[in-house]
Parts: C-alpha cells; structure tokens; sequence
C-alpha cells in the first residue's frame, strides 16, 4: 500500500474521518488534564512568580505555529512536485489555525513580558521574526481567497509557503543566531539542561500533546470540508456550462 493512495479525496475522508472523534476527545483529556494540572497544582517560580504559568500556553501555541508553517511547507511542496489536490487542500485548511496559534503565542508572550522585561513588545529577534510569520500567515490565506483559479491559487501560495518558511526557521532558532535578544532560550529542547524544571515540564508535555492532537484534528475536519467545497464549486461549474 503506497501512502499516494491518500491522495484520493474519498479515500482520504474515509480513512481519516473515523479518527476525528477519537481525536477531539483525546484532544480535549489532554487539554484539559494539562492545564488544570499546570495552573492549580504546580509552584509559582521563585523568580517569575505565577507569570511563569503562562507557559503552558504560550510554549504550546509557539511551537505549533512554527510547525504547523513547516506542514504547509511539506504538504505545498508536494503540491508542486505531485499535484494532488488533497496536500494544496491540507496547507489552506492548516493556515487559518496557525494564524490563531502564531496570536495565542503572541497574545500571551506579551502577557508575560510586561512584568518581565517591564514592556508589553520589544524589537527582539525572535519577536519580530515571529511577527512576520504571523503576517505571512495573514497574506498566505488573503492569496488564496483574491485568486480565483483554485490550482494558480494553489501554485502561488505554495511558493509564498516556501519564502515565510525562512522566517518559521528564523522563529525557532532566532535565540541561537542573536545573543542579544531578551527572549530566554528554548523550554523545551533535547538539551536537558535548557528545559524547565520537572515539575514545569511534565504538565507542559500533556499540554504540548493537547495542542498537537486538536490541530490534527482541526486540520483534517478542515480539510474535510475544503474538498467537499471544491466538489460543491466543480458540480456548479457543471451545472452553469450545462444550462449555457
């Protein structure tokens, strides 16, 4: 069995679509186990005081806004390379979670600096590249409702994904690259010296599965209805030359 075999839209609704419940729902255990448990049974910060419980959202929504950039990379480059409809579908139908994402994260990122830094927003690298991304995520969905032409549409915003992918990375890693900025290294990295204290750490995990479960399932409902948008237009298109 080849994994292209998905890439036939009816197909694809009848392998994933089953998942969907099973998916929400452990979505929402998950959500639901990691933030009480975050918020009402973990330590206020000896430094940053209970502001530190906003990493719980923050941290999250962080990473899955530069990862979800990353699947819309994937998923368009396969658009071009492939042409299957369902991978151009996946990428529009992620960009409007990621745009809430890329906000929750700056939402609460300001939320925790103004007691830090003593601001709500700073010209920090890692800030102002993950404020672009959040503009490229705006323009990549605008492009994709002014054309008409769903597979220009679809070649044009593919290449759009590709240049905002060089500010995804730039998001991830702008830290590494300018020691100057105020934004703290990662919370969350295979170095076990850089992450947070175990006590921080295990309900950011449960929190961190929360969030990458609900966009699957967010992503897949969506693309759900991006197809049977598209046979809804191609049905009219039908109907339109028919009676002309």
């Amino acid at each position: 069995m080849s994994i292209w075999e998905y890439a036939n839209p009816k197909k694809f609704i009848a392998t994933t679509g089953p998942a969907l419940p099973w998916l929400f729902g452990a979505a929402g255990l998950c959500l639901s186990v990691g933030l009480i448990w975050g918020f009402f049974f973990t330590p206020d910060d000896f430094r940053q005081g209970s502001t530190v419980k906003i990493i719980y959202l923050h941290v999250p929504s962080a990473f899955m806004a530069i990862n979800i950039w990353i699947m819309m990379l994937v998923t368009s480059l396969i658009w071009l390379i492939r042409r299957h409809h369902v991978s151009a579908l996946a990428a529009r139908a992620a960009a409007p979670i990621g745009i809430v994402m890329t906000m929750i994260a700056l939402w609460t990122g300001a939320i925790w600096g103004e007691p830090m830094w003593g601001t709500w927003w700073v010209w920090d690298p890692r800030l102002t590249s993950f404020l672009i991304l959040f503009l490229f995520y705006l323009g990549y969905v605008a492009l994709w409702e002014a054309i008409e032409d769903p597979d220009t549409a679809a070649d044009l915003t593919s290449v759009l994904c590709i240049v905002g992918s060089v500010f995804a990375l730039l998001s991830r890693y702008a830290v590494l690259f300018w020691n100057q900025g105020l934004h703290q290294g990662a919370s969350l990295s295979l170095d076990a010296e850089e992450n947070v204290h175990d006590v921080f750490w295990y309900p950011l995990l449960v929190c961190l599965a929360g969030f990458v479960l609900l966009f699957v399932a967010l992503v897949l409902l969506r693309t759900h209805t991006e197809i049977r948008l598209r046979r809804m237009r191609a049905l009219e298109i039908r109907a339109a030359r028919a009676r002309a």
